[in-house]
């Protein structure tokens, strides 16, 4: 884990100097500095990375501008930091590419948990689909269908395409039919973080599948909310 690639971009010096000086506390030793997305894109095109830290605003491009550039080459996961909390900038993200994000000022503390999480979670798929019972490799919701083993989501009988993150959740949705789940329940088992997390991560997800498996997302039939609770995926003829 602790020989992964991590790239920190950020133009305040004090905040990369920060997160770097507690990633090696934390036993992380490839650690990648930059301070504009110049040198982040020269730096991705040179060495495997693994994890990128990546502010929203940069002296030449923004982070939303970059994050296409490096999709095209890295399937690094990507970690925005970001002063704006409005749920459009931060779909904004999600759109461009990224993974995930943080809001400034934030705990570097965090950054280290998430970046064991996300790479404890390369191996969340072997261990996600271990637990699907025998010929039970197929979901079916009625409107929408999800076959684990060829990792396609149906809806109405086409292929809607899903991040996997995305897809993870829904996973584990159709595994627990009927159940109501808690944020920390899922950030635990479908992302692996178990501190330093600000569960608006969940939400942001949830809107993202709602938007994949709902008629209207704003009226969701089937992802429901609990509230105070959770979240509950209902079968068709519950509803």
């Amino acid at each position: 884990m602790q020989e992964a690639n991590i790239l920190l971009v950020d133009d305040e010096t004090s905040i990369v100097k920060m997160v770097e000086m507690v990633l090696e506390k934390e036993g992380f030793t490839n650690i990648y500095t930059a301070y504009t997305a110049h040198d982040a894109l020269r730096i991705i095109q040179n060495y495997p990375i693994d994890f990128i830290v990546l502010d929203v605003m940069l002296p030449d491009l923004s982070g939303f501008d970059i994050c296409p550039k490096i999709r095209e080459t890295s399937d690094a996961y990507i970690l925005f930091l970001t002063a704006k909390v409005s749920d459009l900038d931060v779909l904004t993200g999600f759109a461009m590419g990224g993974d995930d994000y943080v809001t400034k000022p934030f705990n570097p503390l965090e950054i280290a948990a998430r970046i064991k999480a996300t790479l404890r979670r390369r191996e969340l798929p072997k261990r996600m689909y271990k637990n699907i019972k025998k010929n039970s490799h197929r979901f079916d919701f009625g409107r929408f269908c999800v076959d684990v083993d060829a990792g396609e989501l149906l809806v109405d009988g086409k292929v809607v395409q899903c991040p996997a993150q995305v897809f993870y959740l829904l996973i584990y949705f159709c595994q627990n039919p009927n159940i109501v789940i808690s944020k920390q329940k899922l950030l635990e088992t479908v992302w692996g973080f178990e501190r330093y997390v600000d569960d608006n991560t969940v939400t942001v997800h949830i809107h993202k599948l709602r938007e994949k498996i709902e008629v209207d997302p704003s009226n969701p039939k089937y992802l429901k909310t609990v509230r105070g609770l959770g979240y509950k995926l209902v079968k068709e003829r519950e509803m």
